[in-house]
């Protein structure tokens, strides 16, 4: 059976197509022999950001005292990285849901930062830095470091108040996962550009990989749910770190791994799936 079966990040904000591949027989796992192994956001290939990149080692100073070494830098996963996220948030240095990824725009925050306290504007956050942080912002709450969603949910449409679905509204932006008409839980999305738009309507998972690579981009699909001809919703590094300056190729992008994980795990093959505006 010929399907399509790889999104990636387009690398200018706008598609430049769906992809295509072989993709085997719907089952609830893709074979194995077609998966590769999980691969982290700091592997992740990126033709418009470093935040697959490793972290850059920082400038030494000119006075040639030894660099501080950095505790959190470009690629770094960590519940650490939420909660400086989050602390940067209090101070208006970072305008987003924290998501644990330190991609991009975290760094740009922390460089905000640094240059603001007359810190070395390294990007990456050193002992010196995260102690600075700590002394002007207080500790996060629990809905401070992992908010329900950026956006506000949509009303849901009709066709998600009946069974298990994953109602996804382009309106909001938003995937609202729903049993009988009540939201049992609910993440950020993206979609693909003008270009290559996400198709609308109704479908259902047709299968599921929690380590899928795209066929066609050879870049990871972590938590990936496919339900109209390679067009699935997956778990996106690149969404998590540059947001809605980038876009798919079609593919439902999430940017909260967490979530998404647990998601995948709720969701069954033949669950229903609605796209709408």
């Amino acid at each position: 059976m010929a399907l399509a079966a790889g999104c990636t990040p387009d690398a200018s904000g706008a598609g430049t197509g769906t992809g295509t591949g072989t993709a085997p027989a719907p089952s609830s796992t893709a074979p194995g022999t077609a998966a590769t192994p999980d691969s982290t956001p700091s592997s992740t290939p990126s033709a418009s950001s470093t935040d697959d990149k490793p972290p850059s080692p920082s400038a030494p100073p000119t006075t040639g005292t030894p660099a501080s070494k950095p505790l959190m830098g470009e690629g770094t996963e960590t519940e650490q990285v939420r909660e400086l996220q989050a602390r940067l948030r209090q101070l208006d240095f970072f305008d987003r849901a924290p998501t644990g990824f330190y991609g991009t725009m975290t760094a740009a925050s922390v460089r905000k930062f640094q240059a603001h306290r007359g810190l070395p504007k390294t990007g990456s956050v050193d002992e010196k830095t995260w102690q600075t942080l700590l002394s002007v912002t207080r500790k996060p709450t629990a809905d401070e470091l992992k908010p329900s969603t950026t956006n506000k949910l949509d009303t849901p449409d009709p066709r998600c108040m009946t069974g298990r679905v994953m109602c996804i509204s382009k309106e909001s932006r938003t995937l609202a996962w729903m049993i009988d008409g009540r939201v049992v839980s609910s993440m950020d999305v993206r979609f693909g550009s003008e270009n290559t738009p996400t198709r609308e309507g109704l479908f259902k998972v047709e299968w599921k990989a929690k380590d899928w690579t795209s066929t066609i981009y050879h870049t990871p699909m972590p938590y990936a749910m496919f339900f109209s001809r390679g067009q699935a919703v997956h778990y996106s590094a690149d969404f998590a770190a540059r947001g809605y300056a980038g876009a798919s190729h079609g593919c439902v992008n999430v940017r909260d791994r967490t979530k998404l994980s647990a998601l995948f795990d709720q969701v069954k093959v033949g669950d229903k799936v609605v796209v709408y505006w």
